[in-house]
């Protein structure tokens, strides 16, 4: 099979997935849903807390703002969910430095990756608990996953494995660029760090807000289960955070929606219908992308005063024309 076809077939399948959720829009449970949102925006701001927490130990003099934190992040966020290569990520890093007077980049982007700490240590009990309930396909079987960019990366491990080395050198690449100093990059990537020099800091201020984040997140898919009558419960809510494991490794799609949908529709082919699992593989990553787009375009508007996602992009690189100047942000807007 070609890659244009493989690719074709994935963009079919999307698609029929799509007219399977429209169709069985009238059957859903809509208090559950509403339920599954509600919990979606208490784990994007717990776990922005835990951030805020982390920017403000690398900047204890400064004045930082939850808000703002807040803000950067579920605009990240919500724009990943619509645009792939994780372009939402560049936003959060652009609208955090802008907020906070005197920051620099390496010392941001640090400090926000010290939430991966705890979250990749997560993502492996999440994994080996979904790897160990029989349902969820061995790594070897992802090639023969339908969709494109999995199973093309598990036909050709050798190129995956070159792929993410040259991403891991570029991103490096491109993380000591921003400073002209190394002396100086290195340094300030320290301070990104420093709550992670704190244990007792660190858990309290990081930890237990991720911790919050991670059952919220929890019982976010737990009622989008329920919503779409394929049953929540503890084993399958935690199988599709494996999914989402799977799928946030594939940045090709907004929100890996091919990884998902393949792997959901494997995963719960013995649990629902084939057109419940469809509908439900499309139907929540276009429920949770719409509400996380909500909040990004409120946050850019209210918050940063941006009109559109263009309008970032054009800030952004005006900021960086202008020699990493920060762009005040309202003061007078409530925290």
């Amino acid at each position: 099979m070609t890659v244009t076809a493989s690719l074709g077939s994935d963009i079919s399948r999307f698609f029929d997935s799509v007219g399977e959720f429209l169709s069985n829009l009238a059957g859903l449970n809509w208090f559950a849903l509403l339920l599954a949102l509600i919990f979606y925006f208490g784990y994007l701001t717990l776990r922005s807390r835990a951030l805020f927490n982390a920017v403000q130990a690398a900047y204890p003099s400064e004045r930082v703002r939850w808000r703002d934190i807040w803000g950067a992040y579920v605009s990240g966020v919500g724009i990943n969910q619509v645009f792939p290569l994780g372009g939402g990520t560049i936003v959060q890093y652009f609208l955090t430095r802008i907020s906070i007077p005197n920051s620099s980049y390496p010392a941001i982007i640090a400090a926000l990756w010290t939430g991966l700490v705890f979250d990749y240590a997560v993502n492996i009990v999440i994994l080996l608990f979904a790897f160990t309930q029989g349902v969820f396909p061995k790594p070897p079987d992802f090639s023969k996953l339908p969709a494109f960019d999995l199973a093309f990366f598990a036909a050709h491990p050798r190129f995956a494995l070159f792929f993410l080395t040259a991403l891991a050198i570029g991103v490096l690449v491109a993380f000591a660029l921003l400073s002209a100093r190394v002396k100086a990059f290195w340094a300030r990537v320290r301070q990104g760090f420093t709550i992670l020099t704190d244990r007792r800091r660190y858990f309290r201020e990081m930890v237990t807000w991720q911790i919050g984040a991670w059952i919220a997140r929890f019982f976010t898919y737990w009622f989008l289960l329920d919503a779409f009558h394929i049953g929540g419960g503890i084993r399958n809510a935690l199988l599709v955070l494996g999914v989402q494991v799977v799928a946030m490794l594939m940045p090709f799609t907004p929100g890996g929606a091919g990884v998902q949908q393949a792997l959901l529709l494997t995963v719960f082919a013995g649990a629902a219908s084939g057109a419940e699992v469809a509908a439900f593989s499309v139907g929540q990553q276009i429920a949770l992308a719409a509400g996380a787009a909500a909040m990004a375009f409120g946050a850019l508007a209210l918050i940063f005063r941006f009109r559109s996602f263009k309008e970032v992009i054009r800030a952004g690189k005006e900021h960086r024309k202008q020699g990493d100047a920060p762009r005040p942000v309202d003061a007078t807007a409530p925290t």
